[in-house]
């Protein structure tokens, strides 16, 4: 039986700003409500002779909430919108904080804004401002993670990075964020920080200087370890909440790297996806499962279980989402079940040749994109060097000695067919997606599809930080 895979597209909603970040809700009873956030920078109108206005940075947050009754209406409805500064990534806690879950918010005021979800399940919901906490002045919040990954409330802190470097980490736990310490992890900005889910004594850090970067908070702040393996900017990082010590990393280098905690010197796996990898994000309930958000090479679903079980060093392409026409930048997935799974296919011998020479033609579509080195704050043209100035040609590290073997994945995880929700948005084009995928593993084999597409969108390929 051959596997199948199917991507369909629920919704599409304009969010008039352009959105670089989309996060459904994770606390049980609240998995229906989704928030998206959005960056605009307004250039001030030049007038002769006179002093131009710095640009502004402003954002918006959205509330939505996803219904599946079938009714005529959008599954999704807008339920509110705040006016912020420009928003550069959002997280809820993973566990409720008071009974009622908590959205963190990194923001182009160089704050950290914590907004809680009142209201009933039953009647009307809404954001509440809560706090915020100052990280500093003159620099942009570019990311934040919760230490609640695995569902741990103790000590609840937050992780954020920014456009000067530093990583602050934040206890949660009072009526207050309070910043517990704060140091300069990188040269340039500091694009991704994330908590290390099975020890949240250990955080992970990627920033422009193309370093990937541990911390230990029991043993102060220098790194425990400095990766040089990516060759451009690191720009996300995801642990694997379901299996200790796996950590994934995505770059402008248009890698998606796996990694073992235990043997950091060089990764598991790389695949490369094109496009630059600006988010991933770890299916909340099947090991195996990986999404990537590409920036210029759209949305893919990555299966892991060859380097899980140790049987490949890369990670092939299950899906693709390909229906929007601008900068990829928020993925999610969410915890809702969803009914009708893929039926079941049927054997290929009984299969449209039309249909297979479609897959043919698709599988055959195969391209490289141009690295384009992008974000929401800006755009760069760079070149690995050291600290002399001088270019340094691609190479890999010297071969750590093998990790110990990991555990084989669940059989769940490798058999039983599955539905997800997602959600995704891309920039320019200021475009909230709500897309399903349905995936039923090919017997006694692992599934794949073709490699995602290299068609670059359409639209200016510069300049991410334009109005």
């Amino acid at each position: 039986m051959a596997a199948r895979s199917r991507t369909r597209s629920l919704q599409v909603v304009d969010t008039e700003l352009s959105a670089d970040a989309v996060e459904w809700c994770p606390v049980p009873g609240w998995h229906s409500w989704l928030a998206c956030g959005t960056y605009q920078l307004l250039r001030p109108v030049e007038k002769a002779g006179a002093e131009t206005d710095p640009p502004v940075r402003v954002g918006r947050l959205y509330l939505y909430q996803f219904s599946q009754e079938g009714a005529p209406s959008p599954p999704l409805q807008e339920l509110q919108r705040i006016d912020t500064p420009g928003i550069l990534d959002i997280k809820w806690c993973h566990v409720p904080v008071s009974d009622r879950p908590l959205l963190g918010s990194a923001s182009s005021s160089g704050e950290l804004q914590l907004y809680r979800l009142g209201g009933t399940q039953e009647a009307s919901c809404a954001l509440e401002a809560v706090s915020s906490l100052e990280l500093g002045p003159d620099r942009l919040a570019l990311s934040l993670d919760w230490s609640s990954g695995r569902g741990d409330s103790a000590g609840l802190r937050t992780v954020c990075s920014d456009s000067q470097g530093c990583v602050s980490v934040v206890s949660v736990d009072g009526a207050a964020p309070t910043l517990l310490s704060q140091w300069t992890a990188h040269s340039f900005e500091a694009w991704i920080s994330a908590f290390s889910y099975w020890d949240t004594q250990l955080l992970y850090s990627g920033g422009d200087d193309c370093r990937l970067k541990g911390w230990d908070l029991r043993v102060g702040t220098c790194p425990v370890f400095t990766s040089k393996r990516h060759s451009m900017g690191v720009c996300s990082i995801h642990s694997n909440p379901h299996r200790e010590h796996i950590l994934a990393t995505g770059s402008y280098d248009e890698h998606v790297l796996l990694w073992d905690g235990r043997s950091l010197r060089e990764p598991l796996a790389d695949s490369a996806l094109g496009g630059g990898v600006w988010r991933l994000k770890w299916h909340p309930t099947q090991q195996r499962l990986l999404l990537a958000a590409c920036m210029h090479n759209d949305f893919h679903i990555l299966d892991c279980h060859p380097v899980l079980d140790g049987s490949s060093g890369h990670c092939p392409v299950l899906a693709s989402y390909i229906l929007h026409n601008s900068l990829a930048y928020g993925a999610d997935w969410s915890r809702l079940s969803l009914g009708e799974p893929l039926p079941q296919t049927p054997p290929q011998e009984e299969r449209d040749e039309e249909e297979e020479e479609e897959e043919e033609e698709e599988a055959a579509q195969v391209g490289h994109v141009r690295i384009q080195y992008e974000s929401p704050t800006g755009s760069f043209d760079t070149s690995l060097e050291d600290e002399a100035g001088r270019y340094i040609p691609d190479a890999l590290p010297p071969r750590a000695p093998a990790p110990p073997a990991l555990p084989p994945p669940r059989p769940s995880d490798a058999d039983a067919p599955l539905s997800s929700l997602l959600a995704s948005c891309s920039f320019y084009d200021h475009v909230l997606h709500v897309w399903r995928w349905d995936w039923r593993r090919a017997a006694g084999r692992e599934g794949s599809a073709p490699a995602p597409r290299g068609t670059p969108p359409t639209g200016p390929e510069r300049g991410a930080d334009q109005s």
